[in-house]
């Protein structure tokens, strides 16, 4: 039990001298990776919706083809 709580309390400390490495982004930065981000998961819904509209419109091409 107490190498369980050894290696816990190791852990914590590492963490904190990880976390104090960390460079955090600016207001500029992280504005702008917010912003780079929002429009490729825009672009990809996009994306996604034409790919989904030709599968449906492919499916009931085919079911229909065969009196579906």
């Amino acid at each position: 039990m107490a190498g369980i709580v050894r290696r816990t309390q190791e852990f914590a400390e590492q963490v904190q001298v990880e976390m104090r490495r960390v460079t955090w982004p600016d207001k500029d930065q992280l504005r702008g990776a917010t912003i780079g981000i929002l429009i490729f998961v825009f672009i990809m819904a996009i994306v996604i919706g034409a790919m989904d509209s030709v599968f449906a419109a492919s499916v009931r091409f085919i079911v229909g083809s065969f009196g579906g």
